[in-house]
Parts: structure tokens; C-alpha cells; sequence
């Protein structure tokens, strides 16, 4: 087998939310409020969420008493998160530009991935004001009941299921952001969840894996999940993570 691409190369993947913004802002789950609280330290905060998405954070970020700047480049992921009252810039990170503006934390919520890490990296130390952070987001579900072993059984006929976590490359990602300058502080939420069938294959269907597979080929992966699981639905833990990050090397 080929090596596998990075992300961020990968566009076609990258590019693969738009057509279920909808779907994908109702199902995905919200960050843990102790983790999004811990980033906000006072009213006026000045964020930019890069990546944004349809706006689940930088929304939790306002909550918290942010300023936040949204960055994202899907005109459809963009319009659910403008119409939630966020200011979104439309563009990737890559070309978006800051006008001279600078920032207390700058965030990517599932989205570090997405980016060339290094150009980004130096992209983000340009902004941030003295003492400014990076924070790095993720939630990371994985079923108890049935367990994920036993629902691969089934994606595996789909899905390279090997593939799954690039939000989970933890130890990779610190590296590289450690070596571009930055101390890192690692803390965890863990949720416990449940999923009703419906729920759960809903959340699913948004994965960029599953949106590359043809009409067909979804129809029968969730057909064939939904009769694993069951009428119970599916209890999942959440190894909800954030990444903080402080700038150490001169600038």
C-alpha cells in the first residue's frame, strides 16, 4: 500500500463538509465547557478560529466572553456559521489576511489537520500579541457499546478504518509545534455519551471518509450499522482534548 497523503494535500477530503453543513452543525458535538473556558481568561478576549467550520467554538468561545474572528473557507460551512451572528472571513488560512490585526489566542477546533503545518505555524506565531496562545481542539469519540472494533467490522468494507484518527495524531502534532518555538500544555475532558441509532449514524455520515463514498455506498454502510446497533443506539466515551500552546522562541 502507498503511503498515505498528509491532510492537508488530501483537498478533496478537505473541501467535503459543504454538502452536509446542516447535518454536520446539528450532530457534531459541542467542546467540553471546562476545556473552551480554560482558553477564555477574562471578557475581550481577541480569538481567531481558524478552520471554523459551521461555528460550534468560536459560538462556545462568544459564550465564554471572546471576541472571536472566524476563518473559513466552505461558503456553505461559512453561511450556518454567520447565521449564528459569528464574523466569518471566508477564505483558507493560507490566504486569509490579517490586516494588521493581532490576536490573544488562535485556535484550530478539529481543523490543524487541514492546514500545512509548518507555513501555518509561523503564520500563527505573526499574530498572536506577547503572551498569546495556540490552542488546538479536538473531540475524540469512540464507541463502548457495540465497540469500535465490532462497528469496523462493518466499515472496514467501506472505509480504510486505519485512517480514521487524524485528530488523533497527538504526539506527531506536539512535536512539530514544539519544534516551531511553542511550550505545550496537554489537558483532557472525558464525557461519557449516548447516541440514540439515529443519532449516532447521523454524527457519522458527516466523517470526510464517509462523504466520499458514493450515494449507494452510504445508503448501505448506515443501513447495515443501523441493524448492528440496534434499538439500544450506542454509548460512546469522549477523550475531549486541548492542546495549548505558548510562543517561547524570540519573534
Amino acid at each position: 500500500m502507498s503511503e498515505r497523503q498528509p491532510a492537508h494535500i488530501d483537498r478533496r477530503r478537505a473541501e467535503s463538509f459543504g454538502a452536509t453543513a446542516e447535518t454536520y452543525d446539528r450532530y457534531r458535538p459541542r467542546y467540553p465547557q471546562a476545556l473552551v473556558s480554560e482558553l477564555v481568561l477574562g471578557a475581550g478576549v481577541r480569538v481567531l478560529d481558524v478552520g471554523a467550520g459551521t461555528g460550534i467554538a468560536s459560538a462556545q468561545l462568544e459564550q465564554a466572553g471572546a471576541e472571536v474572528v472566524a476563518v473559513e473557507p466552505d461558503p456553505q460551512m461559512a453561511r450556518v456559521a454567520t447565521a449564528k451572528g459569528i464574523h466569518v472571513e471566508q477564505a483558507t488560512f493560507e490566504d486569509w489576511q490579517p490586516a494588521d490585526r493581532a490576536f490573544d489566542l488562535v485556535v484550530f477546533a478539529q481543523s490543524f489537520h487541514w492546514v500545512d503545518p509548518l507555513p501555518a505555524l509561523r503564520k500563527v506565531t505573526s499574530i498572536l500579541r506577547p503572551g498569546g496562545r495556540l490552542a488546538l481542539l479536538a473531540n475524540r469519540i469512540v464507541p463502548t457499546a457495540p465497540t469500535q472494533q465490532e462497528l469496523d467490522e462493518i466499515n472496514g468494507d467501506y472505509v480504510d478504518v486505519t485512517a480514521r484518527s487524524i485528530v488523533n495524531a497527538e504526539d506527531e502534532v506536539t512535536a512539530i509545534i514544539e519544534e516551531s518555538g511553542f511550550s505545550v500544555e496537554r489537558r483532557r475532558c472525558v464525557e461519557q455519551l449516548h447516541y440514540t441509532t439515529e443519532e449516532y449514524l447521523n454524527l457519522v455520515s458527516t466523517y470526510s471518509n464517509r462523504l466520499l463514498l458514493d450515494p449507494t455506498a452510504q445508503a448501505e454502510l448506515r443501513s447495515r450499522l443501523a441493524r448492528r446497533i440496534g434499538a439500544a443506539g450506542v454509548d460512546a466515551q469522549n477523550d475531549a482534548l486541548a492542546v495549548v500552546c505558548t510562543a517561547t522562541a524570540a519573534r
